[in-house]
C-alpha cells in the first residue's frame, strides 16, 4: 500500500514525473520485483499499446486507485532494450502478453497522472545472479541519454516473513509503528544508505553487490527478488563516466513495522 495511497514515497514519485515530464521525457524502462523467469536470460513486456495490458489488482488498494490507468506499453521501446541487451551478449525475449504488476503501475499513477509515457519492463531472471543483474543495467545505460527514465522497484528491507501483518488485515494501516523496527531491519537499512550515497560509478555497482553478503541480507530479504532491481538501477548509474555523480535518498517510509522503503535517485538531472 505505500504507493497505494498518500505518503512521502509516493509525492517523491509525483516530483519525479513532474521533473521528467518538464524535460520532455520520451518513456520509460522498468525492473520490477514481481516478474521473474527461468532459463539465462530475461524477458522483456511488448504489449502492443495500452488496451492490451492486464493489471493485476493490489491487495488493500482500491481498484479505482489503478484500474482505470492507462498504460502505454510500447512494443517499440522494448524492442530497442531487446537488441541492446543482445548486443551485450544477454538472452532476451519479447513478451507481449505480460500482465502488469503493481510495483510498476502504481508507481507510473503517481509520475505521470492518468496515462504514462511509452514504458516497457524487463523481467528479472530466477537465480537472481548479482553480476548478471548489474550488466541488464550497464546494457541499458545508454537509453539514459535519449531521454529514457531508468527504473527499478524494489525494497530496501522486504522480509515478507517478519512483518507486521494484523496492522493492514485488521486495521487497515500499513503505516502504523505499534513498535519501533528490529535492529537487524534498522542495521541492514543503514547499511544500504551508507552503500548507495556514499559510493559512485564503478564502487555503486561493486556496493549494490556487496550487499547481498552481508550477514543481515538474507534478515532484511528473505527472498532476492525485491533486491535484484537495485543492482539494475546501479548497473546503469555505476559507469566509469558516473564517477563522482551524486547519489541521494531523497524518501522513506516504514510499513508493517520491519519493511523499509527507502527510495534511492542514483545521479542528477542534466
Amino acid at each position: 500500500m505505500m504507493l497505494g495511497e498518500d505518503s512521502t514515497a509516493g509525492r517523491y514519485w509525483q516530483s519525479v514525473g513532474e521533473e521528467a515530464t518538464k524535460r520532455g521525457v520520451k518513456g520509460v524502462v522498468f525492473l520490477g520485483a514481481h516478474w521473474e523467469v527461468s532459463g539465462t536470460g530475461v524477458e522483456v513486456a511488448s504489449n502492443p499499446g495500452a488496451k492490451s495490458v492486464i493489471k493485476q489488482p493490489v491487495a488493500w488498494v482500491t481498484p479505482d486507485k489503478y484500474v482505470d490507468y492507462e498504460i502505454n506499453s510500447s512494443p517499440e521501446l522494448a524492442k530497442r532494450v531487446q537488441v541492446a541487451l543482445g548486443d551485450a551478449g544477454i538472452e532476451a525475449k519479447l513478451n507481449p502478453s505480460v500482465e502488469w504488476i503493481h510495483d510498476v503501475f502504481l508507481v507510473l499513477n503517481w509520475m505521470f497522472p492518468k496515462s504514462s509515457p511509452p514504458v516497457t519492463v524487463i523481467s528479472t531472471n530466477a537465480y537472481y545472479d548479482p553480476y548478471f543483474h548489474v550488466a541488464i543495467g550497464a546494457a541499458i545505460r545508454p537509453l539514459r541519454y535519449e531521454d529514457i527514465l531508468i527504473v527499478g522497484t524494489g525494497g530496501t528491507v522486504h522480509n515478507l516473513y517478519r512483518n507486521a501483518w494484523r496492522n493492514i488485515i485488521l486495521y487497515r494501516d500499513n503505516f502504523a509503528q505499534t513498535k519501533p523496527p528490529e535492529q537487524w531491519a534498522l542495521d541492514f537499512r543503514n547499511e544500504t544508505l551508507d552503500a548507495f550515497t556514499k559510493n559512485s560509478g564503478p564502487a555503486l555497482r561493486r556496493a549494490a553487490m556487496r550487499l547481498m553478503r552481508h550477514p543481515l541480507f538474507r534478515d532484511a530479504h528473505g527472498t532476492d527478488d525485491h533486491y535484484a532491481p537495485v543492482l539494475f538501477a546501479a548497473g546503469a548509474a555505476g559507469d566509469q563516466d558516473d564517477e563522482g555523480t551524486k547519489n541521494t535518498s531523497p524518501a522513506e517510509v516504514w510499513e508493517l513495522e520491519q519493511m523499509c522503503n527507502t527510495q534511492f535517485q542514483f545521479g542528477e538531472w542534466h
